[in-house]
């Protein structure tokens, strides 16, 4: 019985071994995929500029070459225009891809109907002038944040490359503005004497469209000077900060700059200016700053506020989340900004700046000690190397220098 079942576990094993490994790899059930494009009849020989939809006697009426899809991405939203925006958060990478859906050589199963090699091609949209499309020609164009409209890719002969039902990879992308187009041309051939084609009938036809890739994060990331070191909302930067946006373009930014002024009740917080800024600026003049950032694809907003300069003031909001006037009424009801930047009650603030001297009083004690420290150290080594060079030299003498009796009478240095 034993045997029996360990013979039909073998068979079996080596029965699901001759079944085809299925690959799920690229199978994400939790990934968002947005299906975009649609084939339209661009004429004949027009640059591929017409855009007609299939009519019943349209060589592509009733079905398709392939889809186009873009994953990779948080959220989608419509821009003004209906140009879809992808959402990238970190760590999302957002890519194009294209399954090819038909054999290109028997289009929609038909023997007679298949991708035509455009040796002439051209696109005047892209301003691409005649050159040999081959099987299919795909263009990807992209506009920057500052505007600026790179020169398009051109990927020929690009459906002979792919494989049909599989799911290719074009690009990944960055935030910018993109245009993708796939430019085709149809031969249909249905009347042949044997290997000769009689009057073969041809049509253009292009995938086109637009997107847009925007970071979804509403941050911006001030930095001490000084330090280099981030700067957390409230914080305080004697010697002033600079901004970091992360790579994120298209986020809208304003800095508002404040300063203490004497009110008719006390200090009071007076603006400066109030103004965007860029990616990168400065920020050293003595104030409070208020930054502002916002993103226009989500309506998401961050604020965050710097204190800049070496007022005790300035340090003490930092440090008790108090507005300046909230500040000066305590300081003339008596109360001192210890130097943690903390109020101190009126009581309390004499033993507190005694302390604090005391602190002070103890740190120069110290210094001192270590500087002494230091030159006794120093002192001690001289003298150890002195008297090594005063020892050595004698033997040096004695070992070198002693004269030597020659036969004639005359001395001389060893």
């Amino acid at each position: 019985m034993l045997k029996r079942a360990i013979a039909l576990t073998g068979i079996l094993i080596i029965a699901l071994s001759m079944i085809p490994t299925l690959s799920f790899a690229d199978d994400d059930p939790n990934e968002q995929v947005f299906y975009i494009g649609e084939p339209v009849n661009a004429g004949l020989d027009t640059g591929y500029e017409g855009s007609s939809s299939f009519g019943r006697d349209d060589l592509h009426f009733g079905w398709d070459l392939g889809r186009f899809t873009v994953s990779g991405y948080t959220s989608v939203k419509e821009d003004a225009d209906g140009t879809p925006v992808f959402l990238k958060t970190p760590g999302d990478e957002v890519k194009l891809s294209f399954r090819l859906e038909q054999n290109i050589n028997a289009l929609d199963g038909n023997e007679s109907l298949a991708i035509n090699g455009d040796i002439d091609g051209y696109d005047v949209h892209f301003g691409i002038d005649k050159t040999d499309f081959g099987k299919g020609a795909l263009i990807i164009r992209q506009t920057n944040y500052q505007n600026e409209t790179g020169s398009p890719q051109v990927y020929t002969n690009y459906l002979s490359g792919v494989e049909q039902g599989a799911d290719t990879e074009v690009e990944l992308f960055e935030e910018g503005d993109y245009e993708v187009r796939l430019d085709y041309e149809l031969k249909n051939d249905e009347r042949k004497v044997g290997p000769v084609s009689i009057l073969p009938g041809y049509a253009n036809y292009k995938i086109d469209f637009k997107f847009k890739v925007r970071n979804g994060n509403c941050m911006v990331f001030p930095f001490d000077l000084a330090t280099k070191m981030e700067l957390a909302n409230e914080a305080y930067a004697p010697n002033g900060f600079y901004l970091d946006l992360a790579r994120s373009r298209y986020l809208d930014i304003n800095v508002k700059k404040e300063v203490m002024a004497a009110g008719a009740n006390g200090l009071v917080e007076d603006a400066r200016f109030n103004g965007p800024a860029r990616d990168g600026d400065q920020y050293t003049q003595e104030g409070i700053y208020t930054i502002t950032v916002s993103n226009p694809y989500t309506g998401q907003e961050t604020i965050k506020k710097i204190y800049v300069g070496d007022d005790p003031v300035l340090k003490a909001c930092a440090v008790t989340g108090l507005s300046v006037e909230e500040i000066g009424g305590r300081l003339a009801n008596g109360e001192v900004i210890a130097e943690s930047g903390q109020l101190v009650a009126p009581e309390a603030a004499e033993e507190v700046i005694a302390d604090e001297e005391g602190k002070g009083a103890l740190v120069a004690i110290l210094a001192i000690l270590l500087v002494s420290c230091a030159l006794a150290t120093a002192l001690v080594i001289a003298k150890k190397r002195r008297r090594f060079e005063a020892a050595e030299g004698p033997k040096l003498l004695n070992a070198e220098n002693t004269p030597l009796s020659l036969p004639d009478g005359e001395e001389k240095a060893q």
